[in-house]
């Protein structure tokens, strides 16, 4: 600790006094102001015992007895704050004072426990002008995540195998249920300082994306079993040929867009962070820009390539199924050896699995739709009210996400009181920051949801004629999924702190998978009420 030049005139013990306490090996009481004794060695070389520019060099030991013996030639001091209310020592004090107002940060810094960062202070401005340039290119990628599903839906192997288009909203959801689970997580671990050297990152980034791949492989061969199950239930029909080519379609599709999506968000969080960007604000809509196209079109792809292959080879479509469930053990092995992907690999099942029966559901709704001529526009605009919607509340969920473990470390400015359950008015209106950003997004839902459906109208995508109703009825479906998304992360989140539960790793699943189902409810209800109001021209686009 530093001793300012004033505190010397205390009074100074002397060494045989010195010699004294060393035999009684009392360790010394340390306080700052009053009455504290420090032990101060003093070197033998007259330079080295030379003050630093107006104060004393002082060196804490525990105890005397702790000396070496190679040590006990050196001369020793103790010192003594003697800071008293006698009037003689009024001098002395007002020296005391100015030195300890002078040097707080020299003597906060003798505390060795470690200082959380700061929390993000942002206007609704900042987060608007952040999360805004994200949004719009989350918002292309689902449009052109639509534009492919509108094409692939004439497909042979989608008219044959209905149960693919059960697999679109599962697949698509694995990028909410993982990738954006995986921004999330990393986001949280990034702003409160747990990436800041290079040892520590490449520990998250290796744990975390051997995570994502055992999840996606398991959630690819699960939602598979739901898609058989679905397709089954109401036909009464089972071929064993198109059951295996649905799993091997899935999990191949998982495996790869999981990696894929999992380095691009990996290089977005490190890149944002080093820049002075908040991760939490660009990380999931950079995610789900790419994260629908890229799942979409292997999906596409590779059913397609293994459909061909039942004709020539009954053999393809097991090897893909086992070479991809083979690799699991290994990627089970590199998760468990880092702590924080070890917790996750034993306790993060749960919403993954139930978010994924969730999206199956949106997707059997998907199936019975699409099939049908009056509903014949669904497809290109499910990618993107389902996308929309997800890319907006897990950014909301990642942010309050965030705020709870800033607030919750030590030290850290101390957490708000939180209601038992929040309000609609709370969650929209309310003067913190979460309530800002709520704001924020919702208001960005309708400018963004115009600017996606003129450039489908503008490439001639979809079969359904952009009129004032079904923009209106559109926007409608739009704002409602989007509100009801908003209200529940508040809830959701905060529910899940208060019970110990990880809302990086448990909200987002949920949220997206709600947003999924409810997405693909409501506009499967607009195009009901459009068709009874007249509203049919299914064959714009063909």
């Amino acid at each position: 600790c530093k001793l300012s030049r004033g505190q010397s005139q205390c009074d100074q013990v002397p060494e045989r006094e010195s010699s004294k306490m060393k035999k009684d090996s009392a360790p010394p009481a340390y306080h700052q102001s009053n009455g504290s004794v420090h032990p101060v060695i003093l070197h033998n070389d007259p330079e080295e015992r030379q003050p630093n520019a107006g104060e004393y060099e002082l060196t804490e030991v525990t105890s005397f007895s702790d000396r070496t013996d190679q040590e006990s030639d050196r001369s020793e001091m103790v010192v003594i704050d003697c800071r008293v209310n006698a009037k003689g020592q009024r001098e002395e004090d007002a020296l005391l004072e100015n030195a300890s107002q002078s040097n707080e940060s020299d003597d906060t810094s003798t505390d060795q426990s470690p200082v959380p960062p700061v929390p993000l202070k942002e206007t609704s401005f900042t987060i608007g002008l952040q999360v805004v340039f994200p949004f719009l290119l989350a918002g292309f990628g689902t449009v052109a995540a639509g534009m492919v599903l509108d094409i692939v839906q004439h497909w042979k192997v989608f008219s044959e195998v209905n149960e693919v288009f059960i697999l679109v909203p599962a697949l698509l959801g694995l990028k909410g249920n993982l990738e954006m689970t995986l921004a999330s997580r990393l986001s949280t671990a990034a702003n409160i300082g747990q990436m800041d050297t290079a040892k520590e990152m490449w520990k998250m980034i290796v744990g975390n994306l051997a995570l994502i791949q055992v999840q996606a492989t398991v959630v690819g061969f699960l939602a598979s079993i739901a898609a058989v199950i679905f397709g089954w239930i109401p036909e009464g029909q089972f071929r064993m040929g198109h059951a295996v080519l649905l799993c091997a379609s899935s999990v191949a599709t998982a495996f790869i867009a999981s990696l894929l999506l999992g380095l691009i968000m990996i290089g977005v969080i490190v890149g944002s962070r080093k820049v002075g960007i908040n991760p939490d604000n660009v990380a999931t809509p950079i995610a789900a820009s790419l994260g629908d196209l890229i799942t979409l079109a292997l999906l596409a792809g590779i059913s397609t390539g293994l459909y061909q292959e039942l004709d020539y080879n009954d053999y393809a479509n097991p090897l893909v199924c086992v070479f991809f469930v083979a690799l699991t053990p290994i990627w089970i092995l590199i998760a468990r050896r880092i702590p924080s992907t070890r917790e996750v690999l034993y306790s993060g099942w749960e919403p993954v699995i139930i978010a994924m029966a969730i999206s199956s559901v949106g997707g059997l709704i998907l199936d019975k739709t699409v099939s049908n001529p009056n509903f014949a526009g669904m497809a290109v605009f499910t990618p993107v009210i389902n996308g929309v919607a997800g890319n907006l509340v897990a950014v909301q969920a990642s942010r309050i996400s965030t705020y709870l473990h800033m607030n919750g470390l030590p030290i850290a400015e101390p957490s708000p009181p939180q209601q038992k359950c929040p309000t609609p008015c709370s969650t929209f209106f309310g003067s913190g920051m979460n309530s800002r950003s709520a704001r924020v997004l919702f208001l960005l839902v309708a400018p963004g949801h115009l600017v996606f459906l003129y450039t489908i109208n503008s490439m001639r995508g979809g079969h359904t004629t952009l009129t004032y109703i079904f923009i209106a009825f559109y926007l409608a479906a739009a704002l409602l999924q989007v509100m009801i998304l908003l209200y529940l992360a508040d809830w959701m989140v905060q529910w899940m702190w208060k019970r110990g539960m990880d809302p990086d790793n448990f909200s987002i699943p949920y949220l997206t998978a709600l947003g999924d189902l409810l997405g693909t409810g409501f506009l499967a209800l607009c195009f009901h009420i459009l068709w009874l109001i007249g509203d049919r021209d299914a064959d714009v686009g063909d």
